[in-house]
């Protein structure tokens, strides 16, 4: 998905825009998948549509994977899951640029449309580049550059467009399906795990799977057209246009979150185990407390306040829940509260007992904190048994 100033896009639409004239046996259309990158925006990898067209020598990629960084409140309207995304349209050899200068892959797969099919595919693609619909919604399990063009095709050629049948129980996720290109990014992982609700764990059907590049290109690979009796298949081999190998990202243990929350539990007990001073206890908490009130807000704001699907009912926010702020609030007030800290004790602990029981998976780095919180609530909570309890100070 690329980034562009939405002014510069109408001169280049407009200019490649292919006549009627043009269409059918003239036009051969080209599905797209682009390799994935290292940068967050890539590493889903991307999908395009390529318009050949031969009398007129133009070959024209359709993207519809930008946005413009300098949209008014960018920031706010991507998490409130109102940014729109649009539609561009560039020359094959300028679209390649990017992918040559990031060293991903592209490959080519001829779509086996009949020229009735391809003018009808022209068509649609010409009404999506009217001003009034050149912008949409993007989604991104449901609409998004790939869907788009799923969406196309499927219009293009109605009820002879043929899925194999469906493969019931699959178990692939959408957390499952966006987690294989999060793996080498341990730290990206955990805040999409953070923030993804339990939708994405609901298992994804084969069109559904093609939110993706890699399964829309296989996805459509697998499809059939059922045209004169006979079955024939919707793309053809792929043409590799840039060659570059996926690129490999080591991850080092030392420096993964599951290592570095767990390094600082044990640190954080030691401290407050052996250096019993009321003051540097404080600090510690408020800390503490301050980090999960700030994510037990955003908890609260992409469950209840946010327009992306992805993020709606989405169990962390009974381990990151509002007792954290009125826990921090008696902190910093110096309020006993004893029994917010123990509603807070008990929650964490159910949560810590449920942790792969609930109906939503849990990225497990996320375990050391929450025993963080867990034991820091216990020695607020004014359990005698407690060692660590903050009675034991006073």
């Amino acid at each position: 998905m690329r980034k562009i100033i939405f002014a510069t896009i109408f001169p280049v639409l407009f200019f490649f825009l292919p006549s009627n004239a043009q269409q059918g046996s003239d036009t051969t259309a080209y599905l797209i998948t682009c390799g994935s990158g290292t940068e967050t925006y890539s590493v889903y990898g991307h999908s395009a549509l390529r318009v050949f067209i031969r009398s007129a020598k133009s070959d024209i990629v359709y993207n519809w994977g930008v946005f413009d960084f300098d949209t008014p409140w960018f920031a706010w309207k991507f998490a409130k899951g109102k940014l729109d995304y649009l539609l561009d349209t560039d020359a094959l050899q300028s679209f390649l640029r990017e992918y040559v200068h990031e060293k991903r892959y592209v490959l080519s797969q001829k779509i086996n449309l009949s020229p009735d099919e391809t003018a009808k595919l022209l068509a649609l693609i010409n009404e999506n580049l009217k001003p009034e619909n050149i912008k949409y919604r993007y989604d991104f399990f449901y609409d998004d550059c790939s869907t788009r063009i799923r969406d196309l095709i499927e219009k293009s050629l109605g009820k002879i467009l043929l899925y194999p049948p469906e493969e019931r129980h699959s178990g692939t996720t959408f957390r499952k399906l966006v987690g294989k290109y999060q793996a080498p990014f341990p730290w990206y992982k955990l805040g999409v795990d953070l923030i993804m609700g339990s939708s994405g764990d609901r298992e994804a059907n084969f069109r559904e799977r093609m939110f993706l590049p890699e399964g829309l290109k296989s996805g459509l690979s697998d499809a059939v057209i059922s045209r004169d009796g006979k079955m024939i298949p919707l793309l053809q081999n792929p043409v590799t246009i840039l060659d570059y190998p996926v690129p490999t990202v080591k991850s080092n243990f030392l420096t993964s979150p599951a290592f570095v929350f767990t390094l600082f539990l044990v640190v954080i007990i030691l401290i407050t185990t052996f250096i019993r001073k009321k003051l540097l206890i404080k600090v510690i908490d408020i800390t503490i407390f301050s980090v999960f009130s700030l994510l037990a807000v955003l908890m609260i704001f992409f469950n209840f306040f946010t327009d992306h699907a992805q993020m709606r009912m989405n169990l962390n926010i009974i381990w990151l829940n509002p007792f954290i702020i009125v826990c921090l609030a008696g902190i910093i007030l110096k309020k006993k509260w004893t029994g917010m800290f123990r509603i807070l004790f008990f929650i964490s602990l159910i949560f810590v007992v449920l942790f792969y029981l609930l109906p939503q998976q849990f990225n497990a780095s996320l375990l050391p904190l929450i025993v963080l919180l867990l034991v820091r609530s216990s020695a607020r909570s004014g359990f005698e048994w407690n060692p660590l309890s903050i009675n034991l100070l006073e």
